[in-house]
Parts: C-alpha cells; structure tokens; sequence
C-alpha cells in the first residue's frame, strides 16, 4: 500500500480516430498502468472477449447498477449503454497504481467533475474526411451504424476544448510518442 493516489488517464475519442490503438500500445509498454474495462449492453463482436474488452451485461443488470449508483460515468449511445464501474477505478487509484479509462466525451466530462486530477486526453484523426474513410474502411458497422457513428463524431469534436490535451493521429507512431510524454510528465508529477 502507498500514499501516493495513482492518477485516471481518462482517454476518448470518436470511433476511428485509433483511439484504441493507441491505449493497447501504451499499455503494452507501461506495465504499472491498469485498463479499466467497461461495462456495456451491447452485443459481443466476435474478436471481444467478456470481461477483457468489456463486461457484456444485460441492460436490466445494467439499470439495476445505475440505480445503485455503482458507476463513476455512464452514457447511452448507439442505442446501448456503456459505464465505468466506480469500485475497480476507486480501489486502484487508492492502491497507487494509475487507470487508463476509454470512454465517450460526456463520460470524460462527468469524470473530470468528479475526479478532478483525472488526466482527458482526446484523440483526433487528422481531418474530418479521414476520419468518415477510417470508419468506411474497416467495416465493421452497418450502413445505418456507420451513419450514428459520423454523426456522433461530428458532436464530440465540438468537447476537444474540454480536454487537458488534444492529441492529433495523423501518423500512430507520432501520436504514441505524444501520449507516452504525457503519461510521463502527469505520472511523475506530483498532486
């Protein structure tokens, strides 16, 4: 046990940015930070393991944690609902270590008001058009999907201001670099 709190690095993005891509590889590098798994009551993609990606839950369970006010942040979204579970995120960051979240802008919001040393770090793909080529490219949403998900992206540009930084993926490689000396000076500083 430590005095020392760890931090929330709370990342997010609209889908296609590579968001995800680049949380993996700074996880896989920074052995000492947690990933905090959502919950979600959407269906399971075939490449998504429950309990490692996400927590698949029914939306009754999902209401009944709601209601018990077992989240840190939760939002309905592409007719789904996705939550950060409170009791993982308070024991780790009491426990010392630092937690990634991924989660949408109203969630990073809620969370910064909650969690005011809480880290936002949003992800931007470098144009609007790159980011509809992204999402058309890798099909994995249906037409009226892919639709909800250029829509949705089109509001969360509209919170990057909100976030203590913006971090533009043009090139991965660039991107990682930016986030690994965030994570380093955020870590390293102290509260």
């Amino acid at each position: 046990m430590t005095d020392k709190k760890g931090k929330l690095l709370v990342f997010s993005a609209p889908s296609g940015s590579g968001k995800t891509t680049i949380v993996r590889t700074i996880l896989s590098k920074y052995k000492e930070l947690d990933f905090s798994v959502s919950a979600t009551t959407r269906k399971r993609r075939e490449n998504e393991t429950d309990g490692k990606d996400y927590f698949f839950i029914s939306e009754e369970e999902f209401k009944k944690k709601i209601d018990a006010q077992e989240f840190i942040e939760w939002e309905r979204f592409y007719d789904y609902y996705y939550g950060t579970l409170k009791s993982f995120v308070d024991d780790e960051i009491d426990s010392g270590k630092s937690v990634v979240l991924e989660v949408d802008v109203n969630g990073a919001v809620n969370i910064k008001k909650n969690y005011p040393s809480a880290v936002l770090i949003f992800i931007m793909p470098p144009s609007f058009e790159e980011l509809k080529n992204r999402l058309i490219n890798r099909s994995t949403e249906t037409e009226s999907d892919l639709k909800k998900r250029i829509e949705r992206a089109e509001y969360e540009f509209t919170y990057k201001d909100k976030f203590d930084y913006v971090v533009i993926n043009d090139k991965l490689e660039d991107a990682v670099n930016k986030v690994y000396e965030i994570i380093e000076k955020e870590i390293n500083q102290e509260v």
